[in-house]
């Protein structure tokens, strides 16, 4: 155990607030980077300050949730809480230096208060790395990055204390109790100050929202699209998906998590980047998509239910697609049965999804998806994601509890 005069535990503290530092403000720089309505790459690393890769699917998922950022209602993206990381672990370095130069002429309760306030990344971490296993199923790395500074600088914290009562005729000063009361609101503004900054620096981005056209031709009564009404629909919408699109199965469960999907009354046109059936295509971006959709179609009352299996198996389905269609074909039948399997291979079905593709096409629909409609009004890709919540806020109020 460390002496109460020894100066490794504020030395651990001060490397762990520095290394939260820099993963708190590479997540902070690639959120701002996407203000100007972009895609970027995002530095999705354990290493600090390594450059930002394509290979980032779980620190996208993590940046586009609704838990990385606060007030997205009010501001397009958020406030992200990476910023709050920033400001905190900013004040920790400096009070960690300052045990560091000061060594046993720190006042007891300098350190005591240190201990105390630096557990509360720990508890933050322990919060956020709960709802990644939970809610998302995946782990930022910038994010682990974050939950092991938080814990090395606890680490730190406690074994300064623990040496501080360990100590036998240490002559160490007590302090003043201002030190707490002095510092504590020091804290506080030290971990306000970039949020607010971050805030008064934000574009506008509402001129943006109602610049990306709208639906050319609505469907009919009694056509072929797909059905998904929620519990208390109150506005009608149109998405164009692909069951084994990435992006829309972020998009849905991003619906799910804002309480949105209940409120809306949806007409679903499969829209499969697959060569195999998209006649819009040339090669095939997620084969056996044009199977899995059929699926879905066949599921007709359990659209809905079809759908999110889809989107929760989806690495699964990906993969038996790329084996082919007969391996596809039998990991729907093993969950579904025979008869569902059956109608994939209809006539009818078969047809029902080329009339879905025809809907996509008369609406010159891109070869992209997910493609949303909110009533007539295209939602931008961009204001699907980080921006969505500040896009219903202005465009459909309605659909926000």
């Amino acid at each position: 155990m460390f002496e109460s005069k020894s100066r490794i535990p504020p030395a651990i503290s001060l490397v762990a607030s520095a290394l939260g530092l820099s993963f708190a403000t590479s997540s902070t720089l690639d959120y701002a980077a996407h203000l100007d309505r972009g895609l970027h790459d995002l530095h999705c690393s354990f290493v600090p300050g390594a450059g930002p890769t394509e290979a980032a699917e779980a620190c996208r998922t993590a940046m586009y949730s609704p838990y990385a950022a606060f007030f997205r209602d009010k501001y397009w993206g958020g406030i992200p809480i990476s910023l709050f990381a920033l400001g905190s672990f900013t004040f920790f370095a400096g009070f960690a230096l300052y045990l560091l130069l000061a060594g046993a002429r720190a006042p007891r309760r300098a350190v005591g208060f240190f201990t105390v306030v630096a557990i509360t990344p720990l508890l933050a971490s322990a919060v956020m790395g709960t709802i990644s296993a939970v809610e998302l199923g995946s782990f930022c790395k910038t994010c682990v990055g974050i939950y092991i500074s938080s814990f090395l600088l606890a680490l730190g914290a406690l074994l300064g204390a623990l040496g501080l009562r360990r100590a036998d005729g240490d002559e160490r000063p007590r302090g003043s109790w201002l030190v707490p009361a002095a510092f504590l609101p020091a804290l506080g503004a030290v971990s306000l100050v970039p949020a607010a900054v971050y805030a008064s620096s934000m574009p506008d981005h509402r001129p943006y929202l109602d610049k990306c056209g709208t639906l050319k031709k609505e469907a009919e009564a009694g056509d072929a699209l797909a059905k998904i009404t929620g519990k208390r629909p109150v506005k009608k919408a149109t998405f164009f998906e692909d069951p084994l699109c990435p992006t829309c199965r972020a998009f849905h469960q991003r619906l799910r998590a804002e309480g949105v999907l209940d409120r809306l009354d949806v007409q679903l046109a499969l829209f499969p980047l697959d060569s195999e059936c998209n006649w819009m295509l040339s090669s095939a971006m997620h084969p056996g998509a044009c199977t899995v959709s059929k699926a879905v179609i066949c599921g007709k009352d359990r659209t809905q239910q079809l759908l999110e299996w889809a989107y929760d198996e989806q690495e699964a389905l990906a993969k038996a697609g790329k084996l082919g269609t007969p391996t596809l074909r039998a990991v729907i039948e093993k969950r579904w049965g025979a008869d569902l399997v059956t109608c994939i291979d209809s006539t009818e079905t078969k047809q029902t999804l080329n009339k879905h593709l025809h809907f996509a096409a008369e609406n010159a629909i891109a070869v992209s998806t997910p493609q949303v409609f909110l009533g007539k009004q295209r939602v931008c890709d961009e204001d699907t994601d980080m921006g969505l919540r500040f896009t219903l806020r202005h465009l459909s109020p309605e659909l926000l509890p």
